[in-house]
């Protein structure tokens, strides 16, 4: 932040991460099955309707806890590198990381070994289509709303309580700090080696970004296994054309405020390239579906409901059952 300029407005933490993925049954049958989170949106991609969209999350779909996928197999695998978001941390309640090296070892997930990032125990894995992933041990998640999904493979006491950071290799740090900072609300929390990481709020689980230094990194693509974008929330409406504002200020290009009718959204890209999301909280999944029956069947945005027959002719076909069961066939 420049000298005498006014503390920026900070958003609320990470509202979602959308990634790629390539398999569609296979990308529902990990998550559901070995993952425990709850498919609590069957959607399309409104930039590219014959692509699924997957939204997962806890019981409830709320903000702060949903890991969406674009589903694309024929795409080419990513290129691990700068300026392309990294790896997805969940949070997961203090003492799980044993039963979950267990779990997933029996799911056939290869972990690594558990780490300790910032004092906090911290288990690395990759999904079947190559996303780096890691589980972080923490009870600080209390600006989230967490509910339990009672047909999760996982017990309550274990099952993951919200995404708890993101990460990003850059090979040249100052831009992108400074930008997440003015734009974003981001303050340094502390380095660890070549890792500086960033939080709003409380810096708690689901509050932070880990910036990876890495001057020799190549640039990465998208591809599958990659994430997409990462996005961050807001309350309201109000609050995002703020944020909004304070990206100008940063010297970033938006696109604009776009209705994606289960919240609002304003894109840009941070300095090394990564695209940043800003959504609001709200209205939220439930505006089109019963909360009971979430993700049972494929909802459409209403501007696309004259479209359905050819949509659904295009989609491949998915079974949610063979999903829920994924995780007791390996």
């Amino acid at each position: 932040m420049k000298q005498n300029e006014v503390a920026p407005l900070a958003v609320g933490g990470i509202h979602h991460i959308t990634a790629i993925a390539g398999d569609p049954q296979e990308n529902l049958d990990f998550y559901v099955g070995v993952m425990g989170l709850r498919l609590v949106k069957r959607s399309i991609n409104q930039d590219v309707p014959d692509t699924y969209h997957f939204f997962f999350a806890d019981g409830g779909g709320n903000p702060g806890t949903d890991l969406t996928f674009f589903p694309w197999p024929s795409m080419a695998p990513r290129r691990e590198g700068a300026s392309v978001w990294g790896e997805v941390s969940f949070v997961v309640p203090p003492g799980s990381l044993e039963w979950w090296t267990n779990h997933l070892t029996r799911s056939r997930v290869r972990v690594d070994e558990i780490q300790e990032r910032f004092g906090e125990k911290v288990l690395p894995f990759r999904d079947p289509h190559g996303l780096n992933l890691s589980l972080t041990e923490t009870e600080t998640y209390p600006d989230f709303v967490f509910d339990s999904w009672g047909e999760s493979p996982v017990p309550g006491e274990h099952q993951i309580r919200a995404l708890g950071s993101v990460s990003l290799t850059v090979r040249d740090e100052e831009a992108s700090r400074e930008f997440l900072s003015r734009a974003l609300g981001f303050r340094s929390l502390g380095r660890q080696g070549n890792r500086h990481r960033l939080g709003v709020g409380e810096a708690a689980g689901g509050q932070r970004i880990d910036l990876v230094l890495d001057p020799q990194a190549p640039r990465g693509t998208w591809g599958t296994g990659a994430v997409h974008h990462v996005a961050f929330r807001v309350p309201d409406d109000q609050t995002e054309l703020l944020v909004e504002q304070q990206i100008h200020r940063a010297g970033g290009q938006s696109s604009g405020v776009i209705d994606r009718f289960w919240f609002k959204s304003v894109y840009v890209r941070e300095p090394s390239g990564a695209l940043c999301e800003v959504a609001t909280d709200g209205p939220g999944f439930g505006v089109d579906e019963d909360m009971e029956h979430l993700g049972e069947t494929l909802i459409l945005p209403p501007w696309y409901e004259d479209q359905r027959g050819a949509i659904e002719q295009a989609l491949p076909a998915i079974d949610l059952e063979q999903a829920r069961t994924a995780g007791s066939r390996t």
